[in-house]
């Protein structure tokens, strides 16, 4: 099942917001200003949108552009070009290589590690999972679900354990067993007077100091808070080495522009999007995929 069947909320939103550029007999200061409504309506961002109208408006005197299906032509291309082609892989290389997964409680992050590790294990990787959020033991036991799934061995420590030393045995492990991968959760909150983000900054040094690599630090974000999302990525980025994105909830968000915000804003591809409740329904993102499905009813072919 493609991204196009499984984003409708994204796409009907996005459909309902460009209704006024869509049916613009030309292109005029109203047009404009729907544009970007429409943009801002979708989540793509003050500064994103400002950005794709100014070089729109460039865009269409230059090459002479005179109605709405060929500013929509445009806009289209323009969002693929933010999107860019950055490396979206996820990087392997260490004995082990250590995957440390961050973002604030709720987002899905222990859930996205069970996804991508029954993914990786499906393709004959030997996993270890780290259950780093020590302040959250629904998080640990969950976690332990899930590498049952995958027939592989989660480390755990104490309710309250420092969460750097947890994922500090649970590299040592994987490398006394010839595992390729450790999969590490982290607190999205702490019960104690430290700072998240001093937290995350130390288990992101303890990880490497080991037996391991730390090759991907990924930012999971629930793609239903928009521009709240973007604001806690920041801070997220601000205090560790984050490599890539991991959208979830993209299937029941109806703000689609929050992925090029995101993005834009960061300058870090996103890398996985969730867009269902399965096992399989975490996937590569793929933005020219991406925006075929929001243009899906808009951009004729």
């Amino acid at each position: 099942m493609g991204l196009r069947s499984r984003l409708g909320r994204a796409r009907d939103a996005w459909s309902t917001h460009l209704a006024p550029v869509r049916n613009s007999s030309s292109i005029d200061d109203s047009t404009w200003e729907g544009l970007a409504d429409a943009l801002l309506l979708a989540d793509v961002g003050v500064v994103t949108t400002d950005a794709l109208v100014d070089g729109l408006r460039k865009r269409v005197g230059r090459e002479g552009v005179a109605d709405a299906d060929g500013l929509l032509r445009l806009l289209k291309v323009e969002l693929l070009a933010r999107l860019g082609e950055a490396d979206r892989n996820l990087a392997l290389g260490g004995e082990p290589s250590v995957w440390l997964f961050v973002g604030v409680n709720g987002v899905g992050k222990t859930t996205t590690i069970g996804k991508l590790g029954h993914r990786e294990s499906v393709a004959g990787r030997r996993l270890v999972f780290a259950a780093g959020d020590t302040f959250r033991a629904a998080a640990a036991d969950q976690l332990s679900l899930w590498a049952d799934r995958s027939g592989s061995t989660v480390v755990r420590g104490a309710e309250g354990a420092d969460p750097s030393s947890v994922v500090y045995d649970a590299v040592a492990h994987a490398a006394s067993r010839g595992a390729d991968l450790v999969l590490a959760d982290t607190a999205g909150r702490v019960h104690t007077k430290a700072n998240l983000m001093d937290e995350l900054s130390k288990v992101r040094r303890v990880a490497d100091q080991g037996d391991g690599t730390v090759t991907e630090t990924l930012l999971v974000i629930d793609a239903t808070t928009g521009q709240n999302g973007l604001i806690q990525a920041r801070q997220f980025a601000e205090a560790v080495d984050v490599t890539g994105i991991v959208l979830t909830k993209l299937d029941g968000s109806a703000r689609g522009g929050i992925v090029v915000a995101v993005q834009d804003d960061l300058g870090i591809p996103v890398k996985l999007v969730g867009v269902g409740e399965g096992v399989d329904d975490l996937v590569p993102f793929d933005p020219e995929e991406f925006v075929d499905a929001l243009f899906a009813a808009d951009v004729p072919a």
